[in-house]
């Protein structure tokens, strides 16, 4: 297997305000776009050529990228006019491929970080013969996901839909979002409409009497599609929990990018990251939070499990705790604001606006 296809069109709705301005896959994770990982995951896989299968502020990736070359890859973009599902991106970008029809092509989505062991993927789908493989991993709460169980041999026997009663939750395994798929039905999938893969086309497949496999890999996995998910996984990659050859320095408790500035008596942790041009001033306190380009925390403020857009500022004394800050926002000084909490680009909070405790 040596190309694949990348999905990056989703508009990362649940991330706003983050992804005003910036599409999902190209939001900062350990100082460098998202996509920059998982690009460089595939390429130490063997994977030569991916196709990008772009849509919302498409115009953003190739500038970034380029023709991939100096990642070591031969990138192509193409660009859906309108959203077409995840099944009808993949056909979408059909035409770009150069696989032969019996030939694998691993397809992965844009917002998933993941330990998953891509070469085991492949040998398990050459061996088992199958017409689409899927990485499949397992959690503990399933209720939020498409259950997918199998035989004992990994075959799928169905894709069934997010369970609503116990007796519903027959295995714990869920679509983790990779897959290698045989050439010739990627060229089955209905071309020129919105088609997913999840709930037209595996199925759809099934009931066909095609050969889905399944294999279990419990290694790392996170979905990035909230701002809580995101800061996590950042973190991760910077302490080395999660696995990236993309990282831009030594993975430990913090990571704070070559122009960025720091003051000597600042405190970092947690996997946190400073981004180029970002200022930490004195006294302040950061953990577990990705500070972007250009953000400034001023003197004693206290940033936990937040994501600081950039050119965002962070009033002194302010108190943040699992916040997300648009891009340019202004948080005046000795401001409380707690989990859940997003204050959109450009925004300002006066300084003592916001408070869950008494001001003495």
């Amino acid at each position: 297997m040596t190309e694949a296809i990348l999905l990056v069109g989703g508009k990362g709705t649940r991330l706003r305000p983050l992804t005003v301005h910036t599409p999902k896959p190209m939001l900062p994770a350990a100082g460098v776009p998202f996509l920059t990982h998982q690009l460089a995951r595939a390429r130490t896989a063997g994977v030569e050529h991916i196709v990008l299968a772009t849509s919302y502020l498409a115009e953003v990736f190739e500038p970034h990228f380029g023709d991939g070359s100096a990642l070591g890859l031969h990138l192509e973009y193409v660009t859906e006019e309108e959203p077409l599902g995840t099944g009808g991106a993949i056909r979408n970008v059909a035409s770009r491929l150069r696989s032969g029809p019996d030939e694998p092509v691993l397809v992965f989505n844009g917002d998933i970080l993941t330990g998953l062991d891509i070469g085991a993927l492949v040998r398990t789908h050459e061996t088992s013969g199958a017409d689409v493989s899927l990485h499949l991993t397992r959690v503990t709460d399933p209720r939020a996901y498409g259950l997918v169980p199998t035989d004992g041999a990994g075959r799928v026997l169905a894709f069934l839909e997010k369970p609503q009663t116990p007796e519903e939750i027959v295995t714990d395994q869920i679509n983790a979002g990779a897959y290698v798929f045989r050439r010739s039905v990627i060229d089955t999938i209905p071309a020129g409409r919105v088609v997913s893969v999840e709930r037209e086309t595996f199925p759809g497949l099934l009931a066909a009497g095609a050969h889905l496999q399944g294999m279990v890999d419990s290694t790392y996995w996170l979905d990035l599609g909230t701002p809580a998910a995101f800061v996590r996984g950042s973190a991760d990659l910077v302490l080395g929990k999660a696995p990236s050859p993309a990282v831009p320095g030594r993975c430990g408790d913090r990571l704070v990018l070559p122009t960025a500035r720091v003051a000597p008596d600042a405190k970092l942790a947690g996997g946190t990251v400073v981004g180029e041009g970002a200022f930490v001033a004195e006294g302040a306190r950061v953990f577990g939070s990705t500070i972007l380009p250009g953000a400034v925390i001023e003197p004693r403020a206290v940033v936990t499990d937040s994501l600081i857009g950039t050119r965002a500022r962070v009033g002194e004394r302010a108190v943040l705790s699992g916040a997300v800050i648009g891009d340019g926002a202004v948080i005046g000084a000795h401001n409380e604001l707690r989990e859940g909490v997003r204050v959109w680009c450009d925004a300002t909070i006066p300084a003592g606006a916001v408070r869950f405790s008494s001001d003495q």
